[in-house]
């Protein structure tokens, strides 16, 4: 049976119907009491176009409960060989459309999500409930899609193979379902430990190791930004942005810090705070040119911003510098996050400086050390905020290379001239 929701018709607002076809292509065509504006919807695939629109995403939700429902009906109507009834599917509609309170059942996947989400809820971080809280409604959305409700014994080998091609049709990055699935096995460890017998040693997953798009700003780079000269109004972003490439630490503590939390050292500066987000204390000594941007502010930190403002703003300081190499990113287009070449200011954002201060200080500075100053708890973590390409090395290697004495300048240069007509980029 194929389920499809359709549009009455392509006026500004429309009633939306569920059509289920059977294998001789018979159609049955049942109205829901629900509505949609024909341009938010996208009628190729028969549901909203934007689904993390809010209102969209509730009406998704009671589209993919109603497909669960009617198929549960289905499947016990046909386990019976008995007929079906418009009357009763259009009953059962009816019934999930208005349940606005819905709940998991006993024993089903979701419930148990629900529930290590809602007891853990004290021990986590707000951003990890929040991650927690996606990872559950990707699998409403995977529910709906098999148009089931999963119980605890359907979770192994080939509940993984089925969200795995869930992944892969709905266009998900692999990194979003990969992690899902670890989030479920993890809770379904913890079931282990209660007692409760799962499959959670089949939910293992090939990882394949994909190259780290990490986008930084290097020292020249900084150097760039630093003497570029800008309009007033931006000069605060400019300074907070070379900060944040000194200090290594999120824009939720960057722009708490004032000259109240600086404390003396062997005679030296240190900022002395309590990170947000894993309330670890935190001594942070202050790098010259941090020293140099306080001088600049009459001894004290920029003007405060907002985190929109900032983020906005720091993108038109970098342009300005005329940083503008192509960089390969991962942005949302629509709501989905596709791969994409960009100029690398268009790629800036406020986490650049914890990502360019952990790259541009790499194998210079004693790994511990960084992640003394970046508040990283292992140096897995602290690995993810390297980029993979060490561009200072390779400079220092083609110092070698391309020495007066020991290179044909007009061959290379040839080389270089058929590398740029062809359109390679230069960092």
């Amino acid at each position: 049976m194929l389920y499809k929701y359709t549009l009455k018709d392509s006026k500004t607002t429309s009633p939306i119907f569920l059509v289920l076809t059977d294998e001789s292509g018979t159609e049955l065509v049942i109205a829901t009491p629900l509505r949609a504006l024909s341009a938010k919807w996208d009628h190729d695939k028969g549901m909203p176009k934007n689904m993390y629109e809010k209102t969209y995403k509730r009406l998704n939700l009671r589209l993919d409960r109603i497909k669960i429902g009617v198929a549960e009906y289905l499947r016990e109507k046909e386990q019976k060989k008995q007929p079906i009834s418009k009357i009763a599917i259009s009953r059962l509609i009816r019934k999930y459309a208005a349940n606005t309170d819905f709940q998991y059942a006993e024993g089903t996947l979701l419930r148990h999500l629900e529930d290590y989400i809602t007891k853990r809820g004290h021990f986590i971080a707000a951003n990890t409930r929040s991650r927690y809280m996606v990872f559950l409604r990707l699998l409403e959305r995977f529910e709906g899609y098999q148009r089931k409700h999963y119980l605890l014994d359907d979770i192994g080998s080939t509940f993984v193979k089925e969200f795995l091609n869930f992944g892969s049709n709905e266009k998900y990055s692999t990194s979003t379902i990969h992690r899902t699935i670890d989030f479920v096995r993890t809770v379904l460890n913890h079931l282990e430990k209660r007692g409760i017998r799962t499959l959670s040693y089949e939910l293992e997953v090939s990882k394949r190791k994909s190259p780290h798009q990490i986008v930084t700003l290097n020292e020249d780079e900084l150097i760039k930004i630093r003497n570029t000269v800008l309009p007033d109004h931006l000069n605060a972003a400019r300074d907070w942005l070379v900060l944040s490439c000194y200090l290594g630490q999120r824009v939720s503590d960057l722009m708490r810090f004032n000259i109240e939390m600086l404390e003396m050292l062997d005679g030296l500066p240190c900022l002395s705070f309590v990170q947000q987000k894993t309330q670890k204390e935190i001594l942070l000594p202050l790098h010259p040119v941090a020293l140099d941007i306080l001088s600049k502010n009459n001894q004290a930190f920029p003007p405060r911003l907002s985190k929109q403002k900032y983020n906005e703003q720091i993108k038109q300081v970098v342009q300005l510098a005329n940083i503008n190499s192509l960089v390969k990113v991962r942005k949302r287009k629509g709501y989905r996050g596709q791969e994409m070449v960009i100029q690398k200011w268009q790629a800036i954002t406020s986490h650049i400086g914890r990502r360019s201060f952990a790259s541009n200080f790499y194998g210079k500075i004693p790994t511990a050390l960084l992640m003394e100053a970046t508040g990283h708890s292992t140096e897995q973590m602290f690995n993810r905020y390297i980029s993979s390409a060490d561009t200072e090395r390779t400079r220092a290697l083609m110092a070698y290379f391309y020495d007066d004495e020991k290179a044909e300048k007009s061959i290379v240069g040839d080389v270089i001239s058929h590398l740029t007509a062809n359109g390679f980029n230069s960092r």
